[in-house]
């Protein structure tokens, strides 16, 4: 048996309350993401966010976290600091019900300008 992938526990839906369309929020998931990180994030997640994560497929398309979200924002209609801002807060939400292992699991899937969204540090190698 798996042990639990969530450090806290699944979300219990306190993000998905702060709007009136929860999934304004999860419209897309991160591309990309596959595996046992799609799974193990899932668990974590709402059951509404995570059925609608674990119905799309994944992007073949590298999205980096900065084009995500101007994705995002010309899908919603909603500006790009804002949907900055939302898609900010609910990646670190996800993040730290997650925790710092699955997080990581899931970033290094993830193209870069991401850890910020889940609120990380982005580091660099230096050139």
């Amino acid at each position: 048996m798996r042990p639990r992938p969530c450090a806290v526990g699944p979300l219990d839906g306190q993000f998905a309350r702060q709007r009136e369309d929860p999934r304004d929020e999860h419209a897309r998931s991160p591309p990309k993401l596959t595996g046992d990180e799609r799974a193990d994030l899932a668990a974590c997640l709402p059951l509404e966010a995570a059925r609608i994560l674990t119905a799309q497929i994944p992007d073949n398309q590298p999205l980096t976290g900065w084009a995500f979200v101007k994705d995002l924002a010309a899908r919603t209609g909603a500006s790009l600091a804002t949907t900055r801002w939302d898609t900010g807060s609910v990646l670190a939400a996800v993040a730290a019900h997650a925790g710092p292992r699955l997080t990581t699991r899931i970033l290094h899937q993830l193209p870069t300008g991401w850890a910020l969204l889940f609120g990380r540090a982005e580091l660099t190698p230096g050139a």
